[in-house]
């Protein structure tokens, strides 16, 4: 499977992801996840988060955004690149 995203292991449960200023916002699609996980945003310029049923909310620089395993959320592309930090949570 092609993900939307480069990705780069820093950790043994830890990643920096990088979707491009050329995704296709077709690929950004609704999904749930297997593990917990945290999400810092590093750097990004009006992409958005959005969990099912709520409203978007920015992702701007230093948000941490903690994600329950199965809980449907999505990415709404936003202007120029998105870096992100992924912690996944084992538990």
């Amino acid at each position: 499977m092609d993900f939307p995203f480069t990705e780069e292991k820093i950790g043994e449960n830890t990643f920096i992801r990088t979707f491009s200023a050329n995704v296709d916002e077709m690929d950004l699609i609704w999904h749930a996840d297997k593990e917990n996980r945290v999400v810092e945003v590093l750097d990004g310029n009006n992409w958005k988060f959005q969990f099912d049923e709520e409203l978007p909310i920015k992702m701007t620089n230093g948000l941490n955004i903690s994600i329950c395993k199965g809980r449907i959320h999505r990415i709404i592309k936003g202007k120029g690149p998105l870096k992100i930090k992924l912690s996944k949570s084992v538990l």
